[in-house]
């Protein structure tokens, strides 16, 4: 039996649960002497703690309060630098910084209780934005989080022969997640405190078990993490939850009893972690035919007051600064700095959508400085199969970037609606434009990542005759259930109803790594299908079933493999394709395993009245390996696309004093479906050989092409450049004068 469920739109798994409101959301789960958890945070960017006042005349009995004094393990959250604690103790780095938690069985008591503590600080003058880091910077070392250096070839040499020398500075701001479920946990310790169990809203539990393991110092065996039905992330849920996750697990620690700690929106719109502001200064020399001769760029991050995980959106944004385009010369500097801010971390393109953004505002620069079109310049300096990138990489994606354009600017009638509009936009208050972008965005882990990390998946057999498949890897409504099931069908010949996917539970499953840098179905998948293969292999030599086989004689071969030999589980654990070679040190080599490629087309209308900016239609073609899911393949690009064009046009988080100030979604802006014309999708397959039947990662490609895409059509559109984002109606009138 052949099932061919991979490229098909198979329904998702989880549907009707979730329609019908079966589904669990950790706000909806309850238990017995359940307590309810408040995080009680810091006013002020930073300073020295002296002490922490609770007002006497308020009662206190049958609240559990918790310090950083009863923190049992290291009070570090276990990532990368590890320099940020779960609970201030000394010093106040940041607004919103943690410094106690309370708990009680009525949570409107706790926010009469926050009102009746005072954190008395000593103020300091706080760093707050990315020049005053980078003037710190100077002579601090602390102030810097991460740096890195790629070059090739020798940029010092070529100036002085150069055509034309282009330099600008582009830059992009804070978004904020808005993920429609905010943050939240239950956590439990046995009455023996010789375990802690965390349920809860998160993409990676072996991050938080990690993290949990090191706060209270316990066992691999002693920490449980399991994540319960998950409404979005967007990389917003990757590092955050190892802290409400410990804060939860302290308060139950203390008072012995299940605590439940849930974030309000505003709270986690102020607290939590956004996408790093960044600015970039780029230096570029072309010859008399326009071709790339050196690219010189400095790319700086706001990591925030603690380096969570800045070190490698960094190295991702640092690795993506050149685009797709072949310079033989270039040179990287990128830095994460440090302000008082609230730290930044993971969000969908994880850096890439900031330096990619630079990179094609300054191709557009270029091609005005040549007097070449936005299109042949990118042309002429296109990557090609066998080209080599900044850290010597060579292509062999096989990709034609020429060809996704092509087509591209096709499906957007992209040449004649440009000759229109620019014969018609002068003397009009309403002015339309095209614009392009060219990208790529490296599948899985930075170099080495994949093969430090050691991914392991499987599957096991069931006394039902069913095969469940193993993976830590989580359902944020990206469809990783429905992928898992269709490479499970198609590897074993098996219908979808002969599988099951297991809980995102580290007592049940093995560590998949985590959910993140468009890795699930590429890296995972393959280890689910190689699983699924194994298992079949073991099957076959065992006797227990023929090469031509149904469905029910898969089933009685599990069943009397687990009659005559016990349990049946086969892991596949992550080996490195031999065609990767990656020196860390020296930030050499093949950065990523394969890229997925775009070419996206905005189309936009510019009222120089109401400097309002409407996105009419969008055409976005990738190359993205095998599509395993069209329906969702087509989701993520659209969803992708709806949040770069928020990222492009809408979405300022307004600070003042390092807070966030609109921090409700009464005034934080997004946009809703009626705000932007139809997305187009359309996907070129040149299938990878190590991913499942060819596939690639596709989740984080739409967030790099989108905002540069309609930002060159405003450009085209009021015939001025546009160096940062988001550019709202106040930018616009600004440029405009």
């Amino acid at each position: 039996m052949k099932t061919g469920l991979v490229g098909s739109p198979m329904p998702r798994v989880e549907a009707a649960e979730k329609i019908s409101g079966v589904a669990q959301y950790i706000d909806d789960m309850a238990f017995p002497g359940m307590l309810h958890g408040l995080t009680i945070r810091s006013q002020v960017p930073c300073g020295k703690i002296n002490g922490i006042r609770f007002d006497q005349s308020f009662d206190w009995s049958g609240f559990t309060i918790v310090t950083a004094a009863d923190i049992p393990g290291k009070n570090l959250v276990a990532l990368i630098a590890e320099d940020q604690p779960y609970l201030a103790h000394s010093r106040i780095e940041h607004p919103e910084e943690p410094v106690l938690l309370i708990a009680h069985e009525d949570r409107s008591q706790l926010f009469q209780a926050r009102s009746k503590i005072t954190i008395e600080v000593d103020t300091e003058v706080p760093c707050l934005s990315l020049s005053e880091a980078s003037h710190r910077a100077t002579t601090q070392k602390s102030f810097v989080h991460k740096e890195f250096l790629v070059e090739k070839g020798n940029v010092e040499t070529v100036w002085t022969d150069a055509e034309k020398i282009v330099e600008a500075v582009y830059e992009t701001g804070l978004q904020e997640h808005l993920y429609i479920e905010p943050n939240g946990v239950i956590a439990s310790v046995s009455p023996d405190k010789s375990e802690v169990t965390v349920i809860g809203s998160m993409q990676c539990p072996y991050y938080v078990h990690k993290a949990i393991k090191q706060l209270f110092n316990m066992r691999d065996d002693q920490v449980r993490i399991i994540q319960t039905a998950t409404g979005g992330g967007f990389g917003g849920k990757e590092e955050y939850p190892s802290i409400i996750a410990g804060h939860a697990a302290l308060l139950a620690w203390k008072s012995g009893r299940y605590v439940k700690l849930i974030y309000d929106r505003d709270e986690d719109m102020a607290a939590t972690t956004k996408r790093h502001p960044s600015k970039t200064r780029i230096r570029s020399a072309i010859d008399k035919d326009g071709r790339l001769m050196a690219l010189d760029i400095d790319f700086t991050l706001d990591g925030g007051a603690y380096s969570t995980l800045s070190p490698v959106v960094l190295s991702r944004g640092t690795l993506h600064a050149a685009g797709p385009y072949d310079c033989p010369n270039t040179r990287i500097r990128s830095r994460a700095l440090k302000t008082n801010t609230p730290p930044n971390g993971a969000f969908r393109g994880f850096g890439a959508p900031q330096s990619i953004f630079a990179i094609e505002q300054h191709m557009n620069a270029l091609a005005r400085a040549s007097g070449l079109s936005d299109v042949e310049i990118r042309r002429r300096n296109f990557l090609k199969d066998t080209s080599i990138t900044a850290t010597g990489q060579i292509i062999n994606d096989h990709v034609d970037l020429c060809q996704l354009t092509e087509r591209a600017l096709n499906l957007s009638d992209f040449f004649a609606k440009r000759e229109t509009f620019s014969r018609l936009n002068p003397g009009q208050t309403v002015k339309r434009g095209m614009g392009l972008a060219t990208f790529m965005h490296g599948a899985g882990f930075t170099g080495s990542g994949e093969r430090t990390m050691a991914s392991i998946a499987g599957v096991s057999g069931s006394p039902e005759g069913k095969i469940k498949v193993l993976a830590s890897s989580t359902e944020i409504g990206q469809g990783a259930k429905t992928i898992f099931t269709q490479i499970a069908c198609d590897a074993l010949s098996l219908p979808a109803e002969m599988i099951e996917i297991a809980d995102a539970d580290t007592g049940i499953v093995p560590n998949s790594g985590p959910t993140v840098a468009s890795r699930t179905t590429m890296v995972v998948g393959k280890l689910v299908e190689d699983a699924c293969k194994g298992m079949l292999s073991k099957l076959l030599s065992a006797g227990l079933l023929k090469r031509e086989y149904q469905p029910k004689d898969f089933a009685q071969a599990v069943r009397l493999h687990l009659a005559k030999y016990g349990e049946l589980k086969i892991l596949s654990e992550y080996r490195q394709p031999p065609h990767i070679t990656w020196d860390d040190k020296t930030y050499r080599g093949d950065a990523y395993g394969t890229f997925a490629w775009g070419v996206y087309v905005a189309e936009v209308e510019v009222d120089t009245t109401t400097f309002q900016t409407r996105v009419n239609d969008f055409v976005a073609v990738q190359e993205v390996g095998k599509v395993v899911n069209p329906i969702l393949a087509a989701g993520q690009i659209e969803g992708g696309v709806s949040q770069g064009i928020g990222f492009a046009l809408y979405e300022k988080v307004v600070c003042r004093e390092g807070r966030m100030l609109n921090n409700r979604m009464t005034n934080y802006i997004i946009p809703t479906a009626t705000d932007f014309g139809p997305i187009r999708v359309e996907f070129f397959e040149s299938p990878y050989p190590f991913g499942p039947q060819g596939a690639k990662g596709i989740g984080e490609l739409p967030l790099d092409g989108t905002a540069p895409a309609i930002t060159a059509a405003i450009e085209d559109a009021i015939q001025k450049p546009v160096c940062h984002i988001p550019f709202l109606p106040e930018d616009l009138m600004e440029t405009m004068k």
